[in-house]
C-alpha cells in the first residue's frame, strides 16, 4: 500500500527526544483519526476515594481498590507537593491506568498474593493543564512471606510511533529528527498506515514495552509509505522548524532506508524496522 503525497506536510507530531520516526504521546491534542488509536483500553474498574489534609500533616488520599476491599490504599504526598499537583496526580489518567494494570487478569494484584497499602506521590511535572511524567513509590506486601515488594513507578502513558518511508526514483528514504523539542509530524491519514504491532501474537496485547519494568510506556508501531518527488526530498533534508520564541528547535533529516537500521540509536525506529522487515519476509503487509 503505497500513496501519493504532495508539498502540504504540516508538522504537528511531538516527540521527547531525538528521534528516527515520529512520537505522538497521549498527552497531546491531535487532529487526525490516529488518535483514536491511543485508546485502547478498557474502562477501568470504579474504584472510591477521599481526600483530606489538615495544616500539620501532608496531603493524604484514601483509596478502596475492587480486589482488596476492606483494605483501603492510602496515598500520600511527598513533601514540597502543592495541593493541586498531588489532586492532579490521583486524578489522572496514568494512576488510574496504573491501579487498572495491577489488578488486571496478569497484575500483580489479581491472584491475591499482594496488597498494595501505600503509595507515594514524589514528582509531577505538567504539561500545560496535563499531567506529562508522574513519579511514585508503590508499598506492596507479599501476604505469604510479609516482605515489600520494590515498586518504583515512572508513569508517562502509551504512545504511538509512526515509520514513515518515503519512495523517490526507486530510493526509499527514512524520515528522521534530530534535537526535538516540541511539535513535528506530517499529517497522515490512518488509512493510509499499517499497524506493525497488529501482527504480534494476541498475548502481547500488540503493543510494545521500551523499558518494561522501569516505565509504564506502552508503544503501537506503525507504518506510512508513499511516494514523492525528488524535490520533495531535498525540501525536507535539513529543513529546520518549530517555534523560536517557544524554544523550538527541530531538525529533520533524510536517509535511505537501507542505511536506518545502523545509523539511528533510537529503540522505537529499531522496533519497527525488526517487525517490518519480518513482517515483509512473511508476506503480511498490504500491496
Amino acid at each position: 500500500m503505497w500513496t501519493e503525497i504532495g508539498k502540504s506536510m504540516t508538522h504537528l507530531l511531538r516527540s521527547p527526544m531525538p528521534l528516527s520516526a515520529f512520537a505522538l504521546p497521549k498527552r497531546l491534542v491531535v487532529s487526525f483519526p490516529l488518535a483514536q488509536l491511543l485508546h485502547r483500553h478498557t474502562k477501568p474498574k470504579p474504584f472510591c476515594s477521599r481526600m483530606s489534609a489538615t495544616p500539620s500533616t501532608s496531603l493524604t488520599h484514601s483509596i478502596s481498590l475492587p480486589t482488596q476491599l476492606g483494605q483501603p490504599v492510602q496515598v500520600l504526598a511527598a513533601p514540597g507537593l502543592s495541593d493541586s499537583e498531588f489532586r492532579a496526580a490521583i486524578e489522572s489518567s496514568l494512576f488510574r491506568q496504573w491501579l487498572k494494570n495491577l489488578e488486571c487478569e496478569n497484575g500483580i494484584l489479581a491472584n491475591g498474593y499482594m496488597t498494595l497499602t501505600q503509595v507515594l506521590i514524589q514528582g509531577v511535572d505538567m504539561f500545560g493543564k496535563r499531567i506529562g511524567f508522574l513519579k511514585f513509590k508503590a508499598d506492596i506486601i507479599d501476604k505469604g512471606t510479609g516482605k515489600k515488594v520494590p515498586g518504583i513507578v515512572f508513569a508517562r502513558g502509551p504512545a504511538v510511533t509512526v515509520l514513515i518511508l518515503l519512495e523517490s526514483e526507486g530510493t526509499t528514504y527514512a524520515v528522521l529528527t534530530e534535537q526535538v523539542e516540541e511539535e513535528i509530524g506530517i499529517r497522515l491519514k490512518l488509512e493510509d498506515m499499517v499497524d506493525l504491532t497488529a501482527f504480534l501474537d494476541p498475548s502481547t496485547g500488540f503493543k510494545v514495552f521500551p523499558s518494561p519494568g522501569g516505565c509504564d510506556e506502552e508503544l503501537g508501531l506503525f507504518l506510512y509509505r508513499g511516494r514523492v518527488d525528488k524535490n520533495i526530498i531535498t525540501q525536507l533534508e535539513g529543513k529546520e522548524t518549530g517555534c523560536v520564541k517557544h524554544g523550538e528547535l527541530i531538525k529533520v533529516r533524510v536517509v535511505p532506508y537501507e542505511k536506518l537500521w545502523h545509523t539511528t540509536p533510537d529503540a522505537k525506529a529499531l522496533m519497527a524496522i525488526a517487525i517490518y522487515e519480518m513482517a515483509k519476509k512473511e508476506g503480511l503487509l498490504p500491496q
